[in-house]
């Protein structure tokens, strides 16, 4: 282990995970999603979750974010366990999701979008009475959301999402997550379908969301992407934790030989929380 893995691992092990999972199992009927998965992420820490199709990235994804509840296991948010039912219930304790789907109102403008079933009402008797929205107060917090980010291709507020680009729409969902997320912000697949430049954006995000000192789960099969923003890299196989790498320790061959298991990895080797 390098020096610097050496200070990363030191510094974890004087943190407290914002966000910790231990012997999470999930099962629909005969079929094991997850079986017995760890998982710890840090303030201010990328941590990847990487696999092929039926690893048990998604369930893994939302039992940690209240879209499924685990059969077996802990959650824990600060070192305190929590029990989410519901998307509502990580909501409250500062976890949001950015679905691969985006889940965004194309009709509606990017302030409109970034408040969606949020929405603020105007003070006083037009607002409590009159029910009225303040959509003057929405987007001007939507814009300094925007501009937070470091989001340069968002100029108008008020542009309807339908005329955005994908790389556009995948910063608006963001923006709206990191409105509300307090400590971890997940992302599923966030470059998928990007051309270069949108996914170049994208990652700006990511490392702005960082800097930012939250925690960001992010689900991708981009290899490059991940090795290029990750500190962590998780790597599920057949409903297991298979191994916690770095880009520091291995490499993207490595990290899919550990994936198809033609490659193992020893919890004494793993960088993650055992290191």
């Amino acid at each position: 282990m390098s020096m610097t893995q050496q200070e990363s691992a030191r510094m974890r092990e004087q943190q407290r995970p914002v966000l910790s999972a231990r012997g999470l199992v999930k099962t629909y009927g005969a079929v094991v999603a997850i079986d017995g998965v760890d998982l710890d992420l840090y303030a201010g820490e990328v941590l990847a979750v990487i696999g092929d199709n039926g690893a048990g990235k998604s369930t893994l994804i939302k039992c940690l974010t209240g879209a499924e509840v685990p059969d077996v296991g802990t959650i824990r948010v600060d070192g305190n366990e929590v029990r989410f039912r519901r998307p509502q219930d990580a909501q409250e304790v500062g976890i949001e999701t950015v679905y691969q789907q985006l889940s965004l109102a194309p009709a509606l403008d990017i302030a409109s979008n970034v408040f969606l079933g949020r929405e603020r009402r105007r003070p006083g008797v037009l607002g409590s009475v009159f029910r009225m929205l303040d959509h003057a107060g929405m987007r001007k917090e939507a814009a300094e959301k925007v501009d937070s980010l470091g989001i340069r291709t968002l100029q108008d507020i008020t542009q309807v999402v339908e005329t955005l680009s994908g790389g556009q729409r995948q910063a608006v969902a963001v923006a709206r997550a990191t409105a509300f997320g307090s400590r971890v912000v997940v992302l599923d697949e966030p470059t998928a379908a990007l051309g270069v430049r949108e996914t170049s954006q994208v990652l700006d995000v990511i490392r702005e969301l960082k800097a930012r000192g939250l925690g960001v789960i992010l689900i991708s099969h981009n290899m490059p992407n991940v090795f290029e923003v990750a500190d962590r890299i998780q790597i599920q196989r057949l409903g297991r934790r298979a191994g916690v790498i770095t880009p520091e320790s291995h490499t993207p061959a490595e990290a899919v030989a550990i994936m198809t298991g033609a490659v193992t990895v020893d919890d004494e080797e793993e960088t993650g929380d055992e290191a």
